[in-house]
């Protein structure tokens, strides 16, 4: 993963837990009414993707344990991970495009009811994405992906002087090029196919040369309703829609977002789409389910948006109507490192996606609450316009002194964790009850990211070392612990 440089080694914050009677007046464990629910408490696990699901996208064993597993630390709400709208192969992720995935989801809200004694407020975050291919070799891109034109022949005649390659039959042009040094290539190439040589092949939304690409403002409304519709008959309290990070919704709220079919440009046109699907949303679930949505405080990327744009957009999505705004930040393609040949671009590689999770490996500014500024500025916009709605902030929150801080200067209405989380689900409970100093807490470095990126199954490097010779921890193929330890909680 990219970090700033000069990298610094950040100390974790130091944690001052509270007893349960302080705990009890701090603000994280006041309940907060969002349309359709209420929280017990403002803690919160944000979307995490496991990779645990079959490869149809199915409901699996291990999938229920893990949701169980911080169902049982008793958060205020729990996300499920980024689930595909679509019926379309996505790997061992998630899926709701169909009815087929129902009973599946429901055994998973059925299980976190149970594991938190009905104290925990599930939702589903329903997220589209478009194409991306992994990087292929020099031989099969030249050999097979590029389509030759005859502007190929003509720009290598002209660097290299020699005129045969305009007529040059495409064979030997293919052969030519995939013998050709990267100087060579970058005046030869246009820059989308220099990008689909080098990081593989990714669609846009600016793509609206293809058909699929150009009708998204048209199929993707009633894609969302349909999910949304299923997450109802499933069980979920809400669901939370995905326009953050590299995928679909969020690239039509950027400002690259140049369509000129009245989707793009401007912001008012940029955030058409996204309110159309909302609407259409909120018509197939009624006024009484919980309608979120996560999107980005700044792309951080070049030519993005920025936190003047993301206020925008925040009050937009009042005015619409939903329930909660859960911001990020970063996390995009553009800016990520190149994959290995054979391996797929990564949008946390790069510099928006070191903003997105920050690690112990920092800039002077540190990594601890880093983005949560983002989320002040969101808050105090929605507040001066007259809207209430809750927003819900996250990034390198580690202590309950961050937290109340947080709710304190109104930086946010929920505080939300991730990684913390991730290491030790039991944290909320566990400061809930004046037992602070039996958190097991996260190092920050990223190890859980790592496996994401491989498309492993993303554990906690700090579970193998309780209980490591455990005979009952259920383990992945290559030895790692699939859900945390347990925790008997003293009576």
């Amino acid at each position: 993963m990219w970090h700033p440089t000069p990298a610094l080694r950040h100390p974790l914050p130091p944690a001052n837990w509270p007893t349960a009677e302080e705990a009890a007046r701090g603000r994280w464990f006041r309940p907060i009414a969002l349309a359709g629910t209420t929280l017990a408490t403002r803690t919160w696990v944000p979307a995490m993707v496991p990779w645990r699901a079959t490869d149809d996208g199915e409901v699996t064993d291990d999938v229920v344990e893990w949701y169980a597993r911080f169902a049982a630390g008793k958060p205020g709400a729990l996300v499920v991970e980024a689930t595909g709208i679509r019926d379309v192969p996505s790997g061992p992720l998630l899926r709701i495009g169909d009815e087929r995935f129902v009973p599946g989801l429901a055994r998973l809200v059925e299980a976190v009811q149970r594991a938190s004694g009905g104290a925990t407020r599930l939702f589903v975050q329903l997220i589209d994405f478009l194409a991306v291919k992994r990087r292929p070799s020099k031989e099969k891109y030249f050999g097979r992906h590029l389509v030759v034109e005859p502007r190929h022949g003509a720009a290598l005649a002209a660097a290299t002087g020699d005129e045969r390659w305009r007529t040059a039959p495409e064979a030997e042009l293919r052969a030519r090029l995939a013998a050709a040094d990267e100087a060579l290539l970058d005046r030869v190439l246009d820059e989308r196919e220099l990008e689909a040589y080098r990081f593989g092949y990714r669609e846009r939304v600016t793509d609206t040369h293809l058909d699929h690409v150009r009708e998204l403002p048209r199929t993707l409304p009633p894609l969302f309703a349909a999910a949304a519709r299923r997450a109802r008959a499933a069980g979920f309290d809400g669901v939370e829609l995905h326009y953050a990070h590299a995928y679909t919704m969020a690239s039509f709220l950027s400002r690259r977002n140049t369509r000129t079919d009245g989707y793009g440009g401007s912001r008012e046109r940029r955030v058409r789409l996204p309110l159309e699907v909302m609407r259409a949303v909120r018509k197939a679930v009624g006024s009484s389910f919980t309608v979120g949505v996560r999107f980005l405080g700044d792309e951080v990327i070049e030519g993005g948006i920025r936190i003047e744009d993301a206020t925008w957009y925040a009050v937009e999505f009042a005015r619409a109507g939903f329930d909660f705004l859960s911001i990020s930040k970063g996390g995009r393609f553009e800016d990520a490192k190149q994959p290995a040949v054979g391996a797929a671009v990564y949008p946390y590689t790069g510099p928006s996606g070191y903003e997105c999770m920050p690690t112990v490996l920092s800039d002077a500014k540190g990594p601890f609450s880093r983005n949560v500024p983002l989320a002040g500025a969101i808050r105090r916009r929605l507040r001066e316009v007259g809207y209430d709605t809750p927003v819900v902030t996250a990034g390198g929150i580690a202590t309950f002194d961050q937290a109340e801080q947080i709710l304190a200067r109104g930086d946010a209405d929920i505080v939300a964790a991730a990684r913390q989380s991730l290491a030790d689900p039991d944290w909320f409970e566990k400061v809930r009850r004046g037992l602070g100093v039996e958190v097991r807490r996260c190092h920050f470095t990223n190890y859980c990211e790592g496996l994401d990126q491989m498309h492993k199954q993303v554990t906690c490097k700090l579970w193998d070392r309780l209980d490591h010779d455990d005979p009952d921890a259920k383990r992945s193929a290559d030895g790692r612990r699939l859900v945390a330890p347990p925790w008997s909680a003293p009576h």
